[in-house]
């Protein structure tokens, strides 16, 4: 019986031997990234899912808006502002020291309003002038405004609400939606092609075994450059 040795300086074993634990690294790095990839595109689809079916629904009713009736609901109201919050108010406006120009209206004033006539109003920069006070507020789906006459007190307010879809399709826009709604509909962006780049890398991963994936990835990108060139001028 004899026994082998092994020298320094010899490989220490064949190349056949070495491919499969090659293979079974790449294979073991594949599955991280796949792994990786599934976790990101479904946390970012679940966060997309319901802002995805609000504005793929809104697409569809502000691309047939010229189809879709709305009545819009018009409230007004009329009252007299009490005179000692009609003085605060004069006070306010003819004051030379601090400019009054696109300040918000007083606090007691604006909880006068809420309280005894219903009408909300906002912590915004109101229209100042020697007769009268005009405040503007645009709202998702609808309109509102409010006049003092700053002689005699007297006030209008008028509210106009244009239905729910036009509050959708407002939101759809971020039309006087606040600072709010707006990083909401950046984060949802930002969410949205984590969604769609993590979805093209799966695609990209499992496309040896589905040779449909590249022909149909070029189909949807190719369609809306014909439409854009041939139908859009």
């Amino acid at each position: 019986m004899s026994i082998q040795t092994q020298h320094p300086g010899t490989p220490q074993a064949p190349a056949a031997t070495q491919a499969p634990a090659t293979l079974a690294v790449r294979h073991a790095r594949r599955a991280a990234w796949l792994k990786t990839l599934l976790q990101w595109h479904w946390i970012s689809s679940a966060l997309c899912l319901i802002g995805m079916v609000l504005f793929a629904f809104t697409g569809i009713t502000l691309n047939h808006a010229g189809s879709i009736e709305a009545k819009p609901q018009i409230t007004t109201r009329e009252g007299t502002l009490p005179t000692a919050l009609l003085s605060s108010l004069n006070h306010l406006a003819n004051q030379t020291d601090t400019p009054v120009a696109d300040a918000p209206l007083p606090e007691p004033v604006r909880g006068w309003l809420r309280s005894e006539l219903g009408i909300p109003t906002r912590d915004t920069a109101a229209e100042w002038s020697a007769d009268e006070v005009y405040l503007a507020m645009p709202r998702p789906g609808g309109d509102a405004w409010l006049r003092i006459d700053l002689g005699n007190g007297e006030l209008e307010y008028e509210h106009t609400d244009r239905g729910w879809i036009s509050y959708l399709n407002d939101l759809h826009k971020g039309r006087h939606s606040g600072i709010a709604w707006s990083w909401f509909i950046d984060i949802f962006a930002a969410a949205c092609l984590v969604f769609s780049l993590t979805g093209l890398l799966l695609l990209y991963l499992h496309a040896s075994h589905r040779p449909t994936t590249w022909p149909l990835i070029a189909l949807g990108a190719v369609i809306p450059v014909l439409l854009a060139l041939l139908f859009i001028h």
